[in-house]
């Protein structure tokens, strides 16, 4: 496979700036795998696609204002973004610019009140850094930090929360699981309500939704890892529901992907740790039987993994019958249901 496989063309406007309100008012496109058959409905229509018994899977990972911007002693301005938590007060992150952020390297965010050392480089390119502050590096991190929106989204945002799923819980992502951000507390109760599971489980957004694909063979790239958990109750409940027979509904690349790290012949086992899964066209998965996303970056791993649920052909054809009917696309856009 190449890379040039997974190229759609997508007009800079069609790049949604700002979230709609409600949330809920989105626009869905359906696809139907067994007829081909696309429908055009809005979000709140989710639930006509919901059976009763049906396990809807969500990630429950909170966005940290995981950007920072600072200076060098020297007065040079950096910006550092923090990407994967590795002690109390040491992070993975990326850096820019990088050239100047060498290991040793010091940083003063808000007039001293966090201080930062870069310690070594990382295998892909970032920066560990040791961090230093009085009192709580959280307080000193949601006061100083700004949410750490894709650089494709220039609009300053408002609130902080409209980059937030309404059931994150866990602090720890670097950028938020967008197919989460359609959910409205009254949509969920609508959902529970037709008799419909929908169990949390975790996985922390970090560099592998910031790094492109950079080489034409696909099979080349290399993902990085990210921590997930799946407790005992998630894996009872998924795994009950599959010998109900009853669908096991992702919300979100990001819980395919930690369904998948945590399947073992077909059951969802309970377990935490890294993953750095691929999953591309080709994969056979083990648990997910329909998935509920965002509109992906032509090129990215993304848009692999739903290509791999459905069939890339009929994945990018979508994509630009989207285009074409001016749906809103990525972190803010629009939705698709593919079932």
């Amino acid at each position: 496979m190449k890379l040039s496989d997974f190229m759609y063309d997508l007009p800079e406007e069609r790049i949604a700036q700002t979230p709609v309100e409600p949330r809920d008012h989105s626009r869905l496109m359906v696809l139907h795998r067994n007829s081909g058959e696309i429908e055009h409905r809005h979000f709140y229509d989710i639930i006509d696609y919901l059976n009763p018994g049906d396990v809807l899977v969500i990630n429950e990972t909170r966005v940290i204002p995981a950007r920072l911007y600072g200076q060098r002693p020297t007065g040079g301005a950096v910006e550092v973004l923090l990407l994967k938590q590795l002690g109390p007060k040491r992070w993975e992150t990326l850096v820019r610019p990088g050239k100047k952020l060498r290991p040793g390297a010091q940083v003063i965010f808000g007039d001293g009140r966090l201080t930062g050392r870069v310690l070594e480089n990382t295998d892909v390119g970032g920066r560990v850094v040791e961090f230093e502050c009085e009192g709580s590096f959280e307080a000193a991190l949601d006061a100083l930090g700004e949410m750490p929106l894709p650089p494709y989204i220039h609009e300053k945002l408002r609130d902080r929360d409209r980059y937030q799923t309404v059931y994150a819980k866990q602090d720890g992502s670097a950028a938020a699981p967008t197919a989460g951000l359609h959910f409205t507390p009254e949509l969920l109760e609508r959902i529970r309500a037709k008799g419909v599971e929908i169990v949390p489980v975790l996985l922390h957004v970090g560099l592998g939704t910031f790094r492109p694909v950079k080489v034409e063979n696909v099979e080349d790239h290399e993902m990085h890892s990210e921590y997930f958990e799946v407790s005992e109750a998630a894996a009872a409940r998924v795994n009950a529901a599959r010998d109900r027979g009853n669908r096991i509904i992702a919300v979100g690349t990001t819980s395919v992907r930690t369904l998948e790290s945590a399947a073992r012949d077909g059951r969802l086992t309970a377990t935490r740790g890294d993953t750095n899964i691929f999953i591309k066209p080709g994969y056979r998965f083990q648990l997910v039987d329909a998935l509920i996303t965002n509109f992906h970056l032509p090129g990215s791993t993304l848009i692999m993994l739903v290509s791999a649920l459905y069939d890339r052909e009929k994945i990018l054809e979508a994509y630009q019958l989207a285009v074409d009917m001016e749906y809103r696309f990525f972190s803010f856009g629009d939705a698709m249901l593919i079932e």
